[in-house]
């Protein structure tokens, strides 16, 4: 069993024990309290601060009734550990809504970035991150690349966590295989954040910040240690170096860096015309799509493969529109091209060059899993037995 499933069952098994114990009529007044809690947190003004630090809160008062309650008299430390971890799922799967990504700035920002790493991921290479040829293993890399685009198939902070946590120890296993058959001495974070930014960038989960944000504030705070705080800390590094990458942050020349942005991004505009064009008028997309031909893998032109007599008058029209927009896309193409300097930003904070001051973003840090469709509608109700 791999370790995502692993992973799964153990998450289950656990859940649906807690269930189990909430189920039974000695447990009435804990379900009361977290059904009131619920409700209550729900018709509250949302803040997210305030937020995290109640359900914190409410985390360490149940804990304490829990310890003290006679369901649990006899249980093992990793028993009563396996009731707080379904207790944990169980609130915030019942809050998602009310805590996840819940203010236009969070929305904002998950955009952007998703948006760079869109533009980045059309050319962006191992080499300008300076990993060394002998840690590149792009292939393997996609295994880590699908753990974390899972991210966004759970509510619950830890299963969202353990989505981390997998694709960090698969980039970790893979470069300390590929360290011992070079006879390499391990770098630790010097070899591994480079791996995990661009593992990263090819991935790019969804609502990167506001998976991050969420973990950091709901998920239990004292499991937010050791190995999991390490992974989580250097994914939180990953996002912020993205965040403001530019030319200097890359080993890559900053006129070639300037020139595949503007390319990656009139490639995005135009993907996004041709997306609204077949929006608009699917029919004739349809009918156009045959005759589309790639040209230099830069954009699709309709038409290259028509004859004259095939051509309608509406055929005409469009082929006008589209000789319009192509030409005002090159246009503004040869303009970024020729005057590259026109085109570049500066960034509100400097970036550091090469591996070796990607580190340096780890300063300052606070240290601050597949969740199955039956496991949500367990969620719904605490039926007491009779």
């Amino acid at each position: 069993m791999d370790t995502a499933a692993s992973h799964s069952s153990s998450s289950s098994i656990m859940f649906y024990d807690f269930l189990d114990k909430m189920r039974n009529p000695a447990s009435l007044n804990l379900v009361k309290s977290i059904k009131s809690f619920i409700v209550s947190f729900q018709f509250s003004s949302a803040n997210p601060e305030n937020d995290s630090e109640r359900v914190q809160e409410f985390f360490s008062t149940m804990e304490a009734a829990i310890m003290e309650h006679p369901l649990w008299a006899g249980a093992t430390d990793d028993e009563f550990d396996c009731s707080m971890e379904g207790l944990e799922k169980y609130i915030m799967t019942k809050l998602f809504s009310r805590t996840f990504a819940i203010s236009p700035e969070d929305v904002r920002i998950d955009q952007e970035i998703s948006e760079k790493i869109h533009l980045l991921q059309s050319f962006l290479r191992p080499e300008h991150l300076d990993i060394p040829p002998f840690l590149q293993n792009e292939a393997s890399w996609l295994l880590a690349e699908k753990e974390l685009q899972k991210i966004n198939a759970f509510r619950a902070p830890r299963e969202k966590l353990h989505c981390i946590m997998s694709c960090c120890r698969i980039i970790n296993n893979l470069l300390l295989n590929a360290s011992i058959s070079e006879n390499h001495v391990p770098g630790g974070a010097d070899d591994f954040l480079p791996v995990l930014i661009y593992v990263t960038i090819k991935a790019n989960p969804p609502q990167l910040h506001s998976n991050l944000k969420y973990i950091q504030l709901y998920r239990r705070q004292e499991k937010l240690v050791s190995e999991s705080s390490y992974y989580f800390t250097n994914l939180v590094s990953a996002k912020s170096f993205i965040v403001q990458l530019n030319a200097k942050s890359l080993s890559m020349d900053e006129i070639e860096f300037e020139e595949s942005m503007q390319a990656a991004k009139l490639d995005s505009e135009v993907s996004q015309v041709e997306a609204l064009q077949a929006q608009m008028d699917p029919i004739s997309s349809t009918k156009m799509h045959g005759m589309k031909k790639n040209i230099d893998g830069r954009s699709n032109y309709p038409y290259m493969e028509a004859e004259p007599g095939e051509l309608t008058v509406e055929d005409v029209e469009r082929l006008l529109s589209l000789y319009k927009d192509v030409v005002t896309k090159f246009s503004s193409l040869c303009r970024a091209v020729r005057h590259p300097s026109a085109t570049r930003t500066k960034p509100s904070l400097p970036v550091p060059k090469g591996r070796d001051d990607i580190l340096l973003q780890l300063e300052g840090q606070s240290q601050i899993i597949p969740e199955e469709k039956e496991e949500v509608h367990k969620v719904k109700s605490f039926p007491v037995k009779n």
